[in-house]
């Protein structure tokens, strides 16, 4: 298939070290024990709850930029 989008890089391939550090901080905030390199040992619910809080930290960064 000629036509495979890898939706996992970045728009901005510049920003990797900025969201690399944005994802450690989401992970320590919800408890998660993220290290640098492979995290395969991670339970899906615990991927998704960094995920999850990026995305919330993403959109409280944009409602603010609205006021």
């Amino acid at each position: 298939m000629s036509n495979y989008n890898n939706s996992n890089q970045l728009a901005v391939p510049e920003a990797k070290n900025a969201m690399e550090q944005f994802k450690m901080q989401a992970a320590s905030e919800v408890g998660v024990p993220l290290k640098q390199g492979y995290n395969g040992d991670l339970t899906s619910r615990q991927a998704g709850s960094i995920g999850g809080q990026m995305v919330k930290k993403m959109i409280e960064s944009y409602e603010s930029s609205l006021k």
